[in-house]
């Protein structure tokens, strides 16, 4: 992952920081089978401040809590954080069916005997790795409790019936949270507590242009600008309360312009990737609005990209 150490030393993150980073990867160096999860991002996060924040955090032997509205970068980073501490990474998604079962593991017929089938927090304990808590002021109780021993000093996984297992050093929990969604609802201080939580911020201009260029090179500067510039309004408008949050969707405008790349329509991709993710027929019309004025429609892949 030295590519993304590289990137990190260009965006001028602490060189201390990423010392202490291939340390910790030399002293836990990832065993053979456990690469495979070892995620490679497609996008990098862009935030000198928070990456620095977050590094220290989990060198620190901190759990990370990274909490902020939508179209922050909250799993970008996590993903980011994982690979460049080079540990596996299990993501734990907190549905209406996530219990302790599923958390930890339970008993299965594998057609022979039944045998402990183990669950993401378990095997991210017992192989040193990263667990991503995707939503988790979406989960229930039920599923939080079993996660408390884990999250503090005591670093162990005790339920009865099963082995006690204490998580390795390098085991981390990197949990996400947005605001306001449906569904969700705010952590209790005994959770909370067992966390460094850091607010994200929203994307800079700058950086967006950034993170549009590294992903697709042949954007044209003048082109990338725009698209910037319509995000940035977009942006305003949800803060406003003019358009809700769902029109402020940057995966969607990273979508749009994969979109382009493989020739269609500017108008047509910003239309599928934002437009048509608000339901409400009057939003739509102010959101299009503020597309037409900034992105002519017909702009074709030739007009968008170099080459």
């Amino acid at each position: 992952m030295e590519e993304l150490f590289t990137f990190l030393e260009t965006e001028g993150v602490s060189a201390p920081l990423l010392e202490a980073v291939r340390v910790f990867r030399k002293e836990h160096a990832a065993a053979s089978e456990q690469k495979s999860r070892i995620p490679v991002p497609e996008y990098y996060y862009y935030g000198k401040k928070t990456w620095e924040l977050a590094l220290a955090a989990l060198l620190a032997g901190k759990n990370l809590l990274l909490a902020g509205p939508k179209a922050t970068g909250k799993n970008v980073l996590a993903e980011n954080l994982a690979a460049l501490f080079g540990r596996p990474m299990w993501n734990v998604s907190f549905h209406v069916n996530a219990d302790a079962s599923y958390l930890i593991g339970t008993d299965t017929y594998n057609g022979q005997a039944v045998v402990f089938r183990p669950g993401p927090i378990w095997l991210s304990a017992a192989e040193g790795g990263f667990a991503v808590l995707d939503e988790i002021n979406m989960a229930k109780n039920e599923a939080l409790a079993v996660l408390h021993a884990a999250l503090d000093f005591r670093r162990a996984i005790d339920m009865p019936g099963y082995e006690k297992i204490s998580l390795r050093p390098e085991t981390r929990f990197i949990a996400t949270m947005n605001y306001g969604y449906a569904g969700t609802r705010d952590l209790n201080e005994a959770l909370t507590s067992r966390f460094a939580v850091l607010d994200m911020p929203l994307i800079t201009g700058e950086n967006l242009q950034k993170l549009i260029s590294r992903r697709y090179p042949a954007i044209r500067e003048r082109i990338c600008s725009q698209l910037v510039k319509l995000y940035e309004e977009l942006e305003k408008k949800a803060e406003s309360a003019e358009i809700s949050e769902s029109a402020l969707d940057l995966r969607g405008l990273l979508d749009a312009i994969a979109l382009m790349d493989q020739g269609v329509l500017s108008g047509d991709a910003l239309t599928m990737c934002i437009v048509n993710k608000t339901f409400d027929s009057y939003e739509r019309g102010l959101i299009r609005d503020v597309i037409e004025a900034r992105i002519p429609a017909d702009m074709t892949r030739e007009v968008v990209f170099e080459g």
